[in-house]
């Protein structure tokens, strides 16, 4: 024995004497352990021995305060410290181990000429006399002549598995656990001698978040044991999930009535439907206990693999009454050929030495069998007629074996790492010869602890098995508490779990409201289509607001978490569902801006008709003739044009459109403008060829010469316009920067160079007119008409520089609206201006309309 095996040792006998034993000789106390060869345990010897640890009695409360100072005492059946059961499952593990080593001993196949044996101790359900048994099994017992085993099957818990862990590992013993589940457990560095059966509850943790999402579980209520199995399961897997807790309850055994009663006051509280409980069964009998008190009857429970299977759960009223439809992951059931059988046949008269089976039998039968029964039992002698066929209890039932077919792969395990180390011929090449295994004198079990890490076989029932690290491919069923007509919860298998595959039959899951009808458990109801999910302060993910989708953007789905834009050429409908094609928006001739500004400018049109009628008529009176009648017949004439051009704005933009409105636009203006320009100059020239020495002047400024003039000027806007409209010309496409269903077909300008020179011409010639006019306001006359050029030049600039910041701001078809009104606007100043005080003397005052009067000084 090593020098940490006897320091444990000598601690652990130092615990079972007691502080000052050592001082009272006269009173000590005795501790016993049954398994041993000494007292006819489960024991057999073999070729090489495998050590088993099994909870066979569980301890269920203490008989005084001072009962843990005797933790480390022998299970024996005593009232006066503690309460103790025979429990049924645990002693079908035990017999699991031995029906599989007796599987390989009769094999030819698997270690041919080698015998297993075992030593199998009951630990009691506790740590310390788990660590005693493990240390009695590696260091062998002297006084017997009982070899060390390199091998020990146990470890019940995690927390167990941890602490022999730990202990063997100095020792390079391997340690098989058929049921420790923690995600701990796989770290090779701190446990490099632990294997395990039993899946990683990553496994488990992650399958019931992928339920959870699945039915859109979003709102989950947690009940969980204070300690690594359970707030593993909510912290690292529920929650990574993005599944929202609405509380986590945590349940300690030491205090499990007091926070029982708190976690089935949340689960009241609570608006969760769905809890998940991750605990163990006792725990759970009890929360289900003071559930039933607060009757709370309308939950859906996601079980976990400690208490999913629990016939004790499921049998009793409570459960019945407040645990309808349980949706849980057990550990997957397996066939064992031929295990049933040896289970019904087991009897004490075959197995005199199996003390395990003779308290089994008198607890069962309540009789003492006559071989090898105890002196002091009390129990009368059994007829012989006993049989286990007509027993039906855990034991017994061997319909569903999960935790019993992890011990089964534990042993075969052992067997094949054995195989390999003892390099074990292969029989199948060898047919109808005696072959057997190099057997040496001493196992070492850091050989063993290295081939078993190297194992690949395939199981007689068909599965491959192997490890990976200290882990198994996990494998679970998914399991419904299901109720029949007779009242009885049964367990229905309604899927299965392959490491992190899902595999559901939906239709045969009986849900918590009694029917097919799916549990709803959220925070908020799913967002409908046409809104977007808008987290509320300081609450979880999972509780949010609904929240309308913008103009332009949508959202097709349920539980949208965003609105998408629509493509530039579509727009979102009134339901923001759904992007559909924009309607294409113009001015058009029957909208009532269409027909008012129509209505105005056929008024200008009829307005200056009326003048060009008068004129016509009253040609030859010095009124008319004073003002150069030519170019106000011409200036007429171009005023009707800027009137009429501002129609072809109105209406759908086509090809042929967009171009013809701003080159009539351009030429009018400029042919009006000019038409000005000229009627001021020649008034400059009269007034200035008055002067002596300056006769000459107005033959520069004659009829032919203004004519020149105004189609010089024109003819400069004709070529910027002929260029612009041939390079780049306006084009109708439709303005979708403008947000909104309707889009403005509107006449899009290609080249903005084009249109600003054409506007800049314009403006250049107006002030050039302008200045002039000004220049000649105050020249003697009585009918100065460059004041009134000067007053209608005004009003002209006034409106285009106004134009300007007015249409780049206006949106849509307003900014064609602006347009047009700039050009009715300018076109009216400069018709009334200049026309109408004329059209007043010529009409209304008559007696002006002289040469004498008009040469007046």
């Amino acid at each position: 024995m090593s020098l940490l095996a006897r320091l444990v040792a000598l601690w652990l006998v130092g615990r079972q004497l007691g502080p000052g034993a050592g001082m009272q000789p006269a009173q000590t106390l005795t501790c016993s352990r049954w398994g041993t060869p000494s007292d006819g345990g489960l024991f057999e010897d073999g070729d090489v021995i495998i050590g088993g640890l099994f909870n066979l009695h569980y301890i269920y409360q203490f008989a005084n305060a001072f009962a843990f100072d005797f933790f480390l005492c022998v299970c024996v059946t005593s009232s006066l410290l503690f309460l103790y059961s025979l429990q049924n499952l645990p002693l079908q593990y035990i017999y699991a181990m031995v029906f599989a080593l007796e599987e390989i001993n009769h094999s030819s196949a698997l270690l041919p000429g080698v015998k297993l044996g075992h030593r199998i101790h009951d630990s009691c359900a506790l740590p310390a006399w788990e660590m005693q048994a493990a240390l009695s099994l590696v260091g062998g017992d002297a006084p017997t002549c009982e070899r060390r085993v390199p091998l020990i099957i146990g470890g019940s818990s995690s927390i167990t598995a941890q602490i022999l862990s730990r202990f063997l590992g100095p020792l390079s013993v391997p340690l098989v656990s058929y049921t420790a589940s923690s995600p701990s457990l796989s770290d090779r560095r701190q446990y490099p001698n632990f294997f395990r059966t039993m899946a990683s509850d990553i496994y488990q943790a992650r399958a019931i978040a992928q339920l959870a999402i699945k039915y859109n579980w979003t709102w989950v209520g947690a009940v969980v044991a204070n300690n690594e199995y359970g707030l593993m399961a909510v912290k690292e897997e529920i929650q990574g999930a993005g599944v929202c807790l609405s509380f986590v309850e945590t349940l300690q055994r030491e205090n499990i009535v007091s926070d029982a009663s708190r976690a089935a006051l949340a689960i009241q509280a609570s608006t969760a439907k769905v809890i998940l409980i991750f605990t163990w069964y006792t725990d759970v009998m009890e929360l289900f206990l003071q559930l039933e008190k607060l009757n709370v009857t309308d939950r859906q429970f996601l079980a976990s693999e400690a208490w999913s299977t629990s016939t004790d759960l499921r049998q009793s009223a409570f459960s019945r009454k407040v645990a309808r439809g349980v949706l849980g992951v057990a550990i997957r059931s397996s066939s064992l050929p031929g295990f049933g059988t040896f289970v019904w046949n087991l009897n004490p008269s075959l197995r005199p030495n199996d003390q395990v089976l003779k308290e089994f039998w008198e607890k069962e039968f309540g009789c003492s069998p006559g071989i090898g029964a105890t002196p002091s039992s009390s129990l009368p002698p059994c007829s012989g007629t006993e049989s286990l066929r007509d027993v039906k209890n855990l034991f017994t039932d061997t319909s569903q074996l999960r935790v019993t077919y992890n011990v089964y792969l534990a042993v075969y395990a052992a067997a094949h790492a054995l195989h390999s180390l003892l390099s074990c011929p292969d029989v199948s090449s060898s047919p109808g010869q005696n072959v057997t295994c190099s057997l040496h004198t001493q196992i070492k079990p850091m050989e063993l602890m290295e081939q078993l890490s190297k194992v690949n076989f395939t199981t007689p029932q068909g599965e491959a098995f192997y490890f990976q690290g200290a882990d198994v491919t996990a494998k679970y069923d998914l399991v419904n508490w299901q109720s029949s007509p007779g009242g009885e919860v049964n367990l229905v298998l309604i899927g299965r779990v392959d490491g992190f595959d899902l595999h559901l039959n939906e239709s045969a899951i009986q849900w918590s409201t009694g029917s097919s009808q799916v549990p709803v458990s959220v925070c908020s109801e799913r967002c409908p289509p046409g809104t977007r999910m808008a987290s509320r302060k300081g609450e979880p993910i999972c509780c949010f607001d609904c929240i309308p989708c913008a103009d332009g953007q949508i959202s097709n789905t349920t539980g949208s978490t965003q609105c998408n834009h629509c493509p530039s050429e579509l727009w979102s409908n009134a339901e923001r569902t759904a992007c559909i094609p924009r309607q294409l928006d113009f001015l058009s001739f029957n909208e009532t801006l269409g027909i008012t500004l129509t209505a105005v400018a056929v008024s200008g049109v009829t307005a200056t008709t009326a003048v060009f009628v008068v004129f016509l008529y009253y040609r030859q009176t010095p009124m008319v003739r004073a003002n150069n009648s030519e170019l106000s017949f011409l200036l007429l004439l171009s005023l009707k044009l800027c009137f009429l051009c501002s129609l072809v704005f109105i209406g759908r933009p086509s090809a042929w459109s967009c171009r013809f409105q701003q080159a009539a636009f351009g030429i009018s203006f400029v042919l009006c403008v000019s038409c000005l320009q000229v009627k001021t100059i020649v008034v400059l020239a009269a007034f200035r060829s008055a002067r002596p020495g300056a006769e000459a002047l107005m033959r520069w400024f004659g009829p032919r010469q203004q004519r020149g003039s105004v189609c010089l000027f024109t003819s400069v806007q004709v070529i910027i316009c002929v260029i612009w409209l041939s390079l780049n010309p306006p084009e109708p496409r439709p303005d979708l920067k403008i947000p909104g269903l309707q889009v403005t077909l509107e006449c899009a300008m290609a080249s903005v160079v084009g249109f600003s020179l054409v506007l800049g011409y314009i403006g250049l010639l107006g002030c050039t007119s302008l200045l002039l006019a000004f220049l000649a306001r105050k020249l003697p006359d009585n009918f100065n008409e460059a004041k009134l050029i000067t007053f209608s030049m005004l009003i002209f600039c006034a409106v285009w520089v106004a134009f300007v910041p007015a249409y780049v701001s206006s949106p849509g078809k307003y900014a064609v609206a602006v347009e047009i009104f700039a050009i009715l606007a300018s076109s009216y100043g400069l018709l009334f201006c200049i026309f109408a005080p004329k059209c007043f003397i010529i009409l209304l005052r008559p007696e002006k309309n002289t040469k004498k009067h008009l040469m007046a000084r």
